[in-house]
């Protein structure tokens, strides 16, 4: 089997190799992952991509000065602004990246990373971000590995004039609730039933569908279920390395999205998107490995009688600092892992959702669940960092627990808070750790504050970029009046 057939091979791919890869293609597809997660990119004919799969393309760098609906920042930033002209940037084609997009006949489909115009890499680029960090660690002999799992809610497509669904306007429900109130965009099933082998049935050619097509779209899944809450589903994808990884987890989302648009469902992966129900998680596990044996480094081979907690008796010296790190500056780096205003509307207690820095073996009250033995294999001892919602940029995210978890082992942290232990529950999290910030606003002036851990972390330039970019989403939420003060207010004041 060539290089060129199997997906094991993919990251041998050279330019030479692209006459015979695309040799019955017309036309490619590039796409970029911007501050928000969002895919970016354009269709391009197969003579313009050849020509440029080397050397890049310039793109414009106001996807890096605008916000998710494309409004340029109210504090423009250094990397794309008016005094520049919003200049180019480079656009670096990732071969190794190669996908066809199953349901748009196969067209060929490559991710970019995002360089500055001479081709360092750029402080703001999420894929940068991560490669950057995982260089770090490489440069030490180390690897790292890395899960993703995301829950989000299903709803239809609300209804035309005709009393037809709209199923192929993708922006029809945007345009549904600018009228609407979102309450009456109906759930695609009604009632909470995790884990249903009915439910998938009535909408099977959907539910197989997304499973096949993340397969073909190389972001395969490992389950795929129904989750508690109404039209609600999790999907758990294929542990791997931490970039493909990172890549799997923001296409994972464009498959589902591109695919429900066509059965008239739209995904929702919002944080909170009900306030009477459970909010849609972006659980993390990671892990680091030798890159010469492949081993699992946060194993212990023997269990240690004096380890400083019982939950720790089974990880290594290097996976306690990993885990020190990460508690030591998950409360500088919440915007990151909650990057918009609704995030916070799912991290309360009562919901399964952690509130405070925390952690304990098979904790899911905890913010970080510790998976070891005994409750599992040797091999799979890992880091599950429950911070996350559904809506967080997974690149963002991975490069930040790799950060901290690398800057845990280069000062020797130390693990010194006590764990969750079994019976204890949110409201017991806050007393042992800190509570964590219930506010964009108050997240993102920690993790700017000079001298904060994500500083040290991140880099500068990459945290005040990022900072400028939450800044903005506060200032619009406090510019907005909200239907709940109109009806709150409208009568008795």
């Amino acid at each position: 089997m060539s290089k060129l057939d199997d997906s094991t091979h993919f990251h041998e791919l050279t330019a030479a190799d692209l006459p015979e890869l695309l040799k019955n293609d017309v036309s490619v597809k590039v796409g970029g992952v911007d501050i928000d997660g969002v895919i970016r990119g354009k269709l391009m004919s197969k003579k313009k991509f050849l020509s440029i799969a080397e050397s890049g393309f310039g793109f414009c760098s106001v996807i890096f000065g605008w916000d998710m609906h494309d409004q340029t920042y109210f504090k423009e930033l250094k990397i794309s602004s008016l005094q520049n002209g919003y200049r180019d940037i480079l656009a670096e084609v990732d071969l190794s990246s190669y996908r066809r997009l199953p349901w748009e006949n196969n067209v060929p489909f490559f991710l970019v990373s995002f360089r500055e115009p001479e081709g360092e890499s750029l402080s703001a680029c999420p894929r940068s971000l991560l490669e950057r960090t995982v260089a770090k660690m490489e440069k030490k002999g180390v690897g790292a590995m890395a899960g993703a799992e995301y829950e989000f809610f299903t709803f239809r497509a609300p209804q035309s004039h005709s009393g037809e669904s709209n199923e192929r306007n993708s922006s029809a429900t945007a345009s549904f609730l600018q009228n609407n109130p979102a309450t009456s965009l109906p759930h695609l099933e009604e009632g909470m039933f995790g884990y249903s082998l009915t439910r998938p049935v009535h909408n099977q050619d959907w539910y197989y569908g997304i499973f096949s097509a993340a397969s073909q779209f190389r972001c395969n899944i490992e389950g795929w279920h129904t989750e508690s809450g109404p039209g609600v589903y999790e999907a758990a994808l294929e542990y791997g390395e931490i970039r493909e990884m990172a890549d799997k987890a923001a296409l994972f989302k464009l498959v589902v999205k591109n695919m429900s648009s066509k059965f008239g469902i739209t995904p929702c992966f919002m944080a909170k998107p009900r306030p009477d129900l459970p909010g849609n998680s972006g659980h993390m596990h990671v892990s680091l490995t030798d890159l010469k044996t492949k081993a699992n480094l946060f194993v212990r081979e023997k269990a240690d009688p004096n380890a400083p907690f019982d939950d720790l008796k089974h990880v290594s010296d290097i996976g306690r600092h990993f885990l020190a790190g990460v508690l030591d500056g998950l409360q500088d780096v919440m915007p990151i892992v909650a990057p918009n205003i609704n995030s916070y509307k799912r991290l309360v207690e009562n919901f399964w959702a952690p509130v405070s820095v925390s952690w304990g073996l098979e904790h899911r009250a905890a913010s970080i669940r510790l998976i070891a033995p005994p409750t599992c294999p040797p091999k799979g001892t890992r880091l599950e960092i429950r911070l996350p919602g559904a809506d967080a940029n997974p690149h963002l995210v991975l490069a930040t627990i790799l950060a901290l978890g690398y800057r845990g082992i280069d000062k020797k942290l130390e693990v010194t808070m006590p764990p969750l232990g079994k019976g204890e529950d949110v409201a017991t999290s806050i007393g042992k750790g800190e509570r964590l910030a219930k506010n964009l606003k108050e997240a993102t002036e920690r993790f700017k504050a000079k001298g904060s851990v994500a500083r040290e972390a991140l880099g500068d330039d990459f945290v005040d970029h990022y900072a400028g970019t939450r800044e903005h989403e506060v200032h619009l939420w406090d510019q907005a009046i909200t239907d709940w003060e109109v009806r709150r207010y409208i009568e008795m004041v």
